[in-house]
């Protein structure tokens, strides 16, 4: 049998390889090309909700959703690396909106994402809500101030127990630290408005009394 033969199976072999590679690239590329546009929608709709504008966020993030949903089937198991962030910033997304309409928080399975980009989603959302914190102690409405620090907690606290699992979860612990750190800064900023809030009411009341004598 001359070299050519011997080599049969092995360009045999090869060729179905090189089908694959071919397959794997072009999911690759239209996966980085259409994520952007996922990534563009869950920004927006982001901003979106800062501004109030919720049927515009909702809008934009149902598109991102569908993309997404759309996507997973390209990414199987080998490219899922590519939807990861994507995920984790829609989770964000629909997360912020639900805690503004003061609405049940959507599991994973409502969002169809993977259990870390739910995770890293859910911390990522502590720290919009510390601009809609600060937004509304601008607005001068304490409480609400208050309700949107105790969802930040309560995020924080669910999730610090998977800490355990930073070497399964890349950056994890990280975002938990920063998480801490933007939930201390909240704290001190919430304390000293209720302080500030204490001493006005204070003067009010004295005033008042010295008005009646």
């Amino acid at each position: 049998m001359d070299g050519k033969a011997l080599l049969t199976s092995v360009k045999t072999s090869l060729d179905e390889i090189n089908d694959d590679l071919k397959d794997i690239e072009a999911r690759r590329d239209s996966l980085i090309k259409n994520t952007r546009d996922v990534l563009y929608d869950c920004s927006n709709s982001i901003i979106s909700l800062h501004r109030s504008e919720t049927s515009k966020a909702t809008q934009r993030m149902e598109r991102a959703k569908a993309t997404l949903d759309a996507l997973r089937e390209q990414a199987r198991t080998d490219l899922y690396k590519y939807i990861s962030v994507p995920e984790q910033e829609l989770v964000e997304a629909y997360m912020l909106r639900a805690i503004t309409e003061d609405r049940l928080l959507p599991s994973s399975k409502d969002l169809g994402v993977s259990g870390t980009s739910y995770l890293t989603g859910l911390l990522d959302c502590v720290g919009e809500l510390k601009r809609m914190v600060y937004d509304r102690l601008r607005a001068g409405k304490p409480d609400e101030s208050t309700k949107l620090f105790l969802v930040m907690e309560e995020i924080y606290s669910s999730i610090y127990p998977f800490a355990a699992y930073d070497n399964l979860i890349p950056g994890l612990r990280r975002k938990l630290d920063v998480a801490k750190v933007l939930i201390e800064d909240i704290r001190a900023i919430i304390t000293e408005e209720k302080r500030r809030q204490m001493i006005m009411s204070a003067m009010d009341n004295l005033k008042d009394h010295l008005e009646k004598l």
